[in-house]
This record gives C-alpha cells, sequence and structure tokens, in this order.
C-alpha cells in the first residue's frame, strides 16, 4: 500500500451523538474514535463525513411498526432490523460528534432519508442498488483509496467496505478508529475476518505518522 493524499479519501462513517455512548444507540467506547479520526484529517484532502438522517417515522424504527426493538420484519426491500429511534433529522442525538473536526469535511453525506428504505453503506441504500451519489464523487476527483472510519464496524462501516470493494476500491479500515457493536458476540471477529479474506487492509492511525498534507 503507497499513501497518495490526492488518490485518497477519508471516510468517517457515522460519528453521530446517537451512536456514541450515552445515545440512543451508543457503541461501547464509540466516542474513543475521536481523536484518531481528528488526527487522520491532517493527512487528507478529500473527506467525507456521514450521516443517518432519519425522517421520524422510519422504516428502521420499531416505533413505526408496533414491534419490539431488534425484531426483524420483511419489505419490500428485504428483511429489516427494527432499531430504537435514532438519528431523527434536525436532532442532537443525528448531530456529528461536537468533538470532531469537522470543518475538515469535504462532503457531509446524509443518507437514510427516505421512509421506506434504511441505508447502512455509505456508497448505496439497503436495496443495493440505489446510489447514494458518493461513487461519482469519489471518481470525479480520482479517488481510488477509501480509508474507513467510525461506526460501527460490524453494521454501516462493514457494509461500506462490502461497496467499496465490490465497487474496485483499494479500502483500507483504521483499526483504532473503528469501534463495533459485536451483537451477537463474535460478530465483529468475523467481519473484520470477512474484510480481510475478501482484500481489505487493516492498518493503525499511526502508519500515516504526524505530518499535514501540503
Amino acid at each position: 500500500m503507497r499513501f497518495e493524499a490526492g488518490h485518497s479519501a477519508l471516510l468517517v462513517v457515522d460519528v453521530q451523538n446517537d451512536f456514541c455512548p450515552g445515545g440512543a444507540l451508543g457503541v461501547p467506547d464509540g466516542d474513543a474514535v475521536v481523536g484518531p479520526v481528528n488526527r487522520l484529517t491532517r493527512h487528507f484532502r478529500h473527506i467525507v463525513f456521514t450521516q443517518d438522517w432519519h425522517p421520524a417515522d422510519h422504516v428502521s424504527f420499531a416505533s413505526a411498526w408496533g414491534r419490539k426493538v431488534y425484531e426483524s420484519v420483511e419489505t419490500e426491500h428485504g428483511t429489516q432490523v427494527l432499531w430504537p429511534e435514532h438519528c431523527v433529522q434536525g436532532s442532537r442525538g443525528a448531530a456529528l460528534h461536537p468533538g470532531l473536526r469537522v470543518e475538515a469535511a469535504s462532503l457531509i453525506l446524509r443518507k437514510g432519508m427516505v421512509k421506506g428504505l434504511d441505508s447502512y453503506s455509505a456508497l448505496f441504500e439497503n436495496d443495493r442498488v440505489t446510489p447514494t451519489g458518493l461513487e461519482g464523487w469519489l471518481r470525479t476527483l480520482g479517488v481510488h483509496s477509501l480509508w474507513l472510519t467510525g461506526l460501527a464496524t460490524d453494521y454501516c462501516v462493514r457494509y461500506t467496505a462490502l461497496d467499496a470493494l465490490r465497487l474496485g476500491f483499494e479500502v483500507v479500515v483504521v483499526q483504532d478508529a473503528v469501534r463495533g457493536v459485536d451483537v451477537p458476540a463474535g460478530r465483529e471477529a468475523k467481519v473484520v475476518n470477512e474484510l480481510k479474506g475478501l482484500g481489505a487492509l487493516f492498518v493503525s492511525s499511526q502508519i500515516l505518522g504526524e505530518g499535514q498534507v501540503p
């Protein structure tokens, strides 16, 4: 792997209040990614922050179905896991973590905005065919290497990585800048092995040292 700032992009996936400790769907130790992410932003020219941005009656909410959290239902787009209400448009929970260097962003991409369609990946909605527009933006800039950080390793980071690999991008997952839900226990380790087997690279944020992109 050779790092080229002009052809690489840093993706900061869903580091939002609702996915951090104390949030509606808090990932254990999720806010620990903020420091490594901030250090990494100093190395990249192209930086994307993603946000879940759901309407109040979103298809992924158990309350929208009158069902229990973590049950599954069948929709026209396949099986949908039901979550607590989270990242509702304009809410504090949907806001990016206040410690992030958001001013470094080249693009803030909001996803999961369609009432009847969830979106884990930063590249495609959960029907696996509707693009978010991110691929076109990246191709226009000549980006071929995606460095993934954020929450959660075994959900939105995983789906973003799978789509990126399928599209032919080099995928680098920054291990100390991601955290997983790990439900059921062992899921996160399986996801890491899965992605490694498909060609994703796993590195530490320290691999880029303390420099800054000129």
